[in-house]
């Protein structure tokens, strides 16, 4: 793994961006050469200088595959979805061009040059996508881990392997019993060590330790973890490990004390004025993009309800150290859809919402007015979602942690909306603050960055909306 302004990223997906940043380069060059091949001499040098074309042409095209998602954490994905996804990066990235070509035409290099680009391009992405995937479910390239423990934390480690939903790159080759300690994980997976840990560390050819004790109070071989770690292994705890292959914080494997003595958290508490400048920038380059989308929202809520009621929506909501607020939003349900005065949470299929109110959920557009709470200070543009307080309240008494999430400012959108399907539930509540707390822990101004650029590819495939 490679910790990137703060965010774990698998080097898998660091090769396979600069990889495909070189094919995009190349792509240009090739293309014109293509384009002029059978022009007499010189044909070609109404289009140079390339390089700087080319750049732009890689920055651009990279730009839009990772806001649709092709450069997700788990990388894996069936044939048709990455075709999917490809498509809609390309057909992104070749708008984005042809609008630059019409701002600035000394960027322009020709239309057949641009066409055998994008051609060569699709076709090189496949084949290194192909290439990668290949070569990346190769054990002989996977880091060989080690585990050692059987007990509740193992188990926990062994259910986000059968998941599915661990980053790639890795394989555990066993877990390591203590003496005395009961087993909970698969009995096919245990090893039985009777020589020194550094004996069966060089046998199975280890390259990390992964600490899974429940209590180590009572038996944690000090020194003959230090022989491996001062013989190059590297020694990790199980809460950090999780941390790293699933971008999410495992709360049944960590303890107060662990939050204390963790790097980080105190980043995206201290006032920030760079992420200030983020919110107020995004938010006014949003709201001048999407007015039209916005004006014809409120007409068709109005169309719909025939004049009868509100087209914008006002609801309570805790913040930042506890402060409530109004949150704006379009109006998606019916007017007497608490009439009993009753909080619930919105359920998949809820009668309550109106047919204008489903598409505009689906696609996040009922949320376009909470820009303005963003501009007057109540939320940032990426930050935990805020909650009602009802639900707050029940769900501070059920989770643990929970009220840590009102420590920074909420946000329009954040890691828990593009990691998890929209929550209806106290579990669902539980998993999206695991992705609240690794935002809040490892948070940077490129973290918010990249959470507003996977958001694009979350609104477009109405993912996570409800």
């Amino acid at each position: 793994m490679i910790r990137l302004f703060r965010h774990y990223i698998p080097v898998s997906l660091v090769v396979l961006a600069l990889s495909e940043f070189l094919v995009f380069f190349l792509a240009i060059y090739l293309g014109v050469e293509i384009r002029f091949v059978n022009q007499e001499a010189g044909a070609s040098i109404s289009v140079e200088p390339l390089l700087p074309k080319a750049l732009l042409f890689a920055i651009v095209m990279l730009g839009a595959m990772i806001s649709m998602g092709l450069y997700w954490r788990n990388p894996h994905m069936n044939v048709m979805g990455m075709l999917h996804q490809l498509l809609l990066g390309f057909t992104a990235g070749t708008m984005v061009m042809l609008i630059l070509f019409y701002a600035f035409p000394a960027v322009f290099i020709g239309r057949g040059a641009f066409g055998f680009t994008l051609a060569i391009a699709f076709s090189s992405i496949l084949v290194t996508r192909m290439v990668h995937y290949y070569f990346a479910d190769s054990d002989a390239l996977k880091r060989r881990l080690l585990v050692l423990g059987t007990g509740e934390l193992a188990t926990q480690l062994e259910q986000e392997l059968n998941s599915g939903e661990m980053a790639p790159g890795f394989k555990i080759i066993g877990f390591v019993r203590i003496t005395g300690k009961p087993v909970q994980v698969g009995l096919g997976r245990v090893i039985s060590v009777h020589a020194p840990l550094m004996e069966t560390v060089k046998q199975h050819q280890i390259q990390e330790i992964i600490i899974a004790l429940d209590d180590r109070r009572k038996y944690f071989p000090v020194w003959e973890l230090l022989d491996c770690k001062m013989s190059g292994v590297q020694i990790t705890d199980v809460t950090t490990f999780l941390e790293q292959r699933t971008s999410k914080i495992r709360l049944d494997t960590v303890h107060p004390s662990t939050l204390i003595f963790a790097d980080g958290y105190s980043h995206a508490v201290l006032a920030s004025y760079g992420k200030r400048i983020l919110d107020i920038s995004a938010s006014l380059a949003l709201l001048a993009v999407s007015w039209p989308v916005m004006l014809l929202t409120a007409m068709a809520i109005s169309f719909e309800s025939g004049g009868r009621g509100t087209i914008l929506y006002r609801q309570e909501r805790v913040g930042k150290d506890g402060n409530t607020f109004d949150v704006l939003k379009f109006r998606s349900m019916r007017m007497d859809a608490e009439k009993d005065g009753k909080a619930r949470w919105a359920s998949k299929d809820d009668a309550r919402v109106t047919r204008i109110g489903g598409v505009i959920r689906k696609y996040r557009i009922d949320e376009l007015p909470q820009l303005l709470n963003v501009l007057k200070g109540d939320m940032s543009f990426v930050g935990p979602r805020p909650e009602r307080p009802l639900f707050v309240e029940e769900l501070t008494e059920k989770i643990p942690y929970y009220g840590l999430r009102h420590k920074v400012n909420p946000g329009i959108t954040g890691w828990a909306q593009i990691c998890y399907p929209y929550g209806s539930s106290d579990q669902d509540a539980l998993e999206k603050l695991q992705y609240d707390l690794y935002y809040i822990k490892n948070y940077s101004l490129w973290f918010d960055f990249l959470i507003l650029t996977q958001t694009v590819y979350a609104v477009l495939s109405g993912r996570g909306g409800q």
